[in-house]
């Protein structure tokens, strides 16, 4: 693979430095960590009326404020804990998206506890497999498809917040579940190889 400030023909919505190396070595990598999976739903349910580059900036005062993202550790966040998140500069400070990283959490939890993993629960979306998209032109990817529709129902009616359909969609894109790389782009065919 090509150094991140050389490859050429990345996907046009990866614009900055911060940005390609997301690009290049994360976006559309189907993932089955959990770890990964909640760091993901916290981080794009922050991102709600945002920049994908805002949330990146911020990405490792989450990890910190967030105990690392462990799930079990941000389920027991009381309302002390949200307080300070509420005043840390490094994070979106909405009080409504620190409560839903909580309240999702303690629902990411009771999913795993259901399923014996949130990546066995969430993959059933996809048929278990990366949907492969052949997309030449950045107006053609979704803002949401059947498959995220589907997924941000089934969440919240299990108590998640922060996730319509457009949130899961990005969801989606983030943690491979479908390929949205355009097939100019490199890492179209990279990912490709790993659904």
């Amino acid at each position: 693979m090509l150094p991140s400030s050389r490859m050429k023909n990345r996907c046009p919505w990866a614009e900055a430095e911060l940005q390609h190396a997301y690009h290049d070595t994360e976006w559309g990598v189907p993932s089955h960590d959990d770890r990964h999976l909640f760091e993901m739903l916290i981080l794009e349910g922050a991102q709600a009326g945002l920049s994908w580059a805002t949330i990146l900036a911020r990405r490792e005062t989450y990890r910190e404020a967030y105990a690392g993202f462990d799930p079990a550790a941000v389920a027991r966040f009381d309302d002390r804990r949200k307080a300070r998140l509420l005043l840390n500069p490094g994070i979106i400070r909405n009080r409504l998206k620190v409560e839903a990283s909580v309240l999702n959490a303690r629902a990411f939890l009771a999913v795993q506890a259901e399923y014996g993993s949130f990546a066995r629960y969430l993959w059933q979306f996809v048929g278990n497999r990366s949907i492969q998209t052949n997309l030449r032109r950045r107006d053609q990817i979704p803002v949401s498809t059947p498959e995220s529709d589907a997924m941000s129902k089934d969440l919240k009616k299990r108590g998640f917040k922060f996730v319509g359909t457009t949130i899961c969609y990005a969801y989606m894109q983030a943690t491979g579940m479908t390929n949205d790389h355009l097939v100019t782009c490199p890492r179209h065919r990279a990912c490709a190889r790993l659904g």
